[in-house]
């Protein structure tokens, strides 16, 4: 009986703000290969001028992730030869799969969809912040500033060493004071 390998996830750094781009370049340029991109987004609300719109931004910016059981020959120059494509990660001799906290944390944005969306929150007797359900549960510990007034908050996150911070929208619920943490 045939066992089909596992799917593993490869990082692979493009042009930052053009990962949209990327993708679509990618897939055009190969249309006989099957290849299957990752690309998690977040759900903001932004307010100019009085009015309030909803945008996609990456969740990690300049970063698509590559979902195969191995990046073979075919796949690597396909990808290499895209417009907009750094290096594959950990570098382009070594490539390696994600794997220990980068692939959990990864996987934990994955299951609530490819666009994360609010998370909802409120504030306990300690002014800190506890999420009550959406992709920020269990991630609490992050969470390195709060924007109470935009509905955001600004957490760190790590992909092969390299640290960023990224906001996130979240809805505060309830009477609880604030303060700007």
């Amino acid at each position: 009986m045939y066992i089909p390998p596992p799917m593993l996830y490869f990082a692979v750094q493009v042009k930052t703000r053009e990962e949209s781009k990327f993708i679509t370049l990618a897939k055009n340029m190969n249309p006989g290969l099957s290849i299957d991109i990752v690309y998690p987004r977040r759900s903001l609300t932004i307010r100019r001028r009085g009015k309030a719109k909803q945008i996609e931004a990456p969740l990690y910016p300049g970063y698509i992730f590559l979902r195969a059981p191995s990046i073979d020959p075919e796949l690597y120059w396909a990808i290499k030869r895209t417009p907009g494509f750094f290096r594959f990660l950990k570098n382009n001799i070594n490539i390696q799969p994600l794997e220990g906290k980068d692939l959990e944390l990864l996987l934990h944005f994955l299951r609530h969809g490819e666009v994360i969306q609010k998370s909802r929150a409120i504030f306990d007797e300690n002014k800190r912040v506890v999420i009550l359900e959406g992709p920020l549960k269990g991630l609490e510990g992050r969470i390195v500033k709060v924007d109470r007034r935009k509905g955001r908050v600004k957490i760190k996150l790590e992909l092969q060493d390299e640290l960023f911070m990224v906001d996130l929208g979240v809805e505060f619920i309830g009477e609880a004071q604030y303060a700007e943490s």
